[in-house]
């Protein structure tokens, strides 16, 4: 009879009596216990010092966890696309579907970054926005914050943009998987010269890192009076959201908007040592934006 769950050591212990039985205690002692489970794709990060080990530690991580492909972070996200810089030590396939608070996410771990710690700011997406609102968002991906604004948020339409065709094809099917194809029109380009509608949305999220604040004069040109905006950043840890409500400020004054109530920053997860990702919500008025109307299909 197999012992109870909780009677069965963690799985990074299991996997770490297998890497001392080839590599011996002390290198054992010194793995990581940390991981990231995307669906079926697990994503380490190890040293470069496991190396010569990485083919038994993908085949450990794959039977204790049973996934059907681990991944192990070699680099930084790069470039303007956000793609993750990864190696396969086991496995195959790494298109992957994750299940998060009712919303289904199809993508591709090796190509797509999905961000663990977002998750909270993904739910929270959806709760803010009402229904009937007309939504616009610039940095869209697979849909981070489009699918919960037309999902659990009911928006009446979506204007999801992004430039990368990968994302973008990915959108498209997590929008017709989670049963809101009809409400969520992907845009294909580049935000600051697609062919959008001005003063047209009831709320923008800017999702960009490590600041969506050049992109502030953007979403005003977009906005109706009074609508929301999302601006996201990376700010220094002490005093992180303070630092990004002043300058969200002082970025809609410089565009010639203005607020309507004092914005408010939150902390969205630590980004590194010192760091912090923050939003700030702020609602705002552009400069002389006249209401519009948004595209559809």
């Amino acid at each position: 009879m197999a012992p109870p769950r909780s009677a069965r050591r963690p799985p990074a212990e299991r996997v770490r009596a297998r890497l001392a039985e080839a590599a011996g205690p002390e290198l054992a002692a010194a793995m990581p216990r940390g991981y990231q489970r995307l669906g079926r794709v697990l994503v380490l990060r190890l040293p470069d010092a496991f190396r010569p080990y990485f083919p038994l530690l993908g085949a450990a991580w794959q039977e204790t966890l049973r996934v059907a492909t681990v991944l192990v972070r070699t680099g930084p996200i790069a470039g303007d696309r956000r793609t993750p810089t990864v190696e396969r030590i086991a496995g195959g396939p790494t298109e992957t579907e994750v299940l998060e608070h009712g919303v289904r996410w199809r993508f591709d771990a090796a190509r797509i970054m999905f961000a663990a710690g977002n998750r909270t700011e993904r739910r929270r997406a959806g709760a803010l926005v009402r229904p009937d609102e007309r939504v616009v968002d610039l940095f869209a991906g697979i849909g981070y914050f489009s699918i919960p604004a037309a999902l659990p948020g009911r928006a009446r339409a979506v204007v999801a943009v992004d430039h990368n065709p990968l994302a973008i094809r990915y959108l498209t099917e997590n929008a017709a998987r989670n049963g809101v194809a009809e409400r969520v029109v992907p845009v294909l380009g580049d935000n600051r010269t697609v062919d959008l509608a001005p003063a047209s949305a009831d709320r923008l999220f800017l999702g960009y890192l490590p600041s969506a604040r050049p992109w502030i004069p953007r979403a005003l040109a977009l906005a109706r009076p009074g609508a929301w905006i999302h601006v996201h950043s990376i700010e220094d840890a002490r005093g992180a959201e303070a630092r990004a409500v002043a300058a969200t400020e002082a970025a809609v004054r410089a565009a010639g908007g203005s607020l309507r109530a004092p914005p408010r920053g939150r902390a969205v997860k630590p980004y590194g040592p010192g760091r912090t990702h923050v939003v700030v919500d702020a609602r705002v008025d552009g400069p002389g934006a006249r209401p519009g109307t948004m595209p559809g299909r």
